[in-house]
């Protein structure tokens, strides 16, 4: 397993930690289809959660929320639609895209900032 991919799962776990202690239920993670790749489906209530997880070591080129391209998010998106259609939720099911933005402070501490809404399918 290449460091990348080791610290993305390091993070992602943090990220279901964080969630799940603020009421959350994890309902799959690392979900891979042909349109893309969403990091953590949770539930929220009533409310099903597409959540990308995103770490930086400096606020340099943006910081976190600045990887979150446009792009990325059709990607995101299109692979949140491909889940829909293969699990079938209910018609009525309400849909959240979120962020969780992981920075890296002084001293090895981390500063999570949860963006609930992050970004709207169209």
């Amino acid at each position: 397993m290449n460091n990348n991919l080791r610290k993305g799962l390091r993070f992602e776990g943090l990220a279901r930690q964080y969630l799940s202690a603020r009421g959350l239920k994890l309902m799959e993670s690392n979900y891979r289809c042909r349109f893309g790749e969403i990091d953590l489906i949770m539930r929220d209530s009533q409310t099903l959660c597409f959540i990308e997880v995103r770490f930086r070591n400096s606020l340099d080129f943006g910081g976190a929320s600045a990887s979150i391209t446009p792009a990325k998010q059709r990607r995101i998106i299109k692979a949140a639609l491909f889940y829909l259609s293969a699990h079938r939720p209910g018609l009525n099911q309400a849909l959240r895209f979120d962020a969780l933005l992981i920075q890296q402070l002084d001293k090895g501490k981390l500063d999570y900032n949860w963006i609930q809404s992050a970004f709207y399918a169209e």
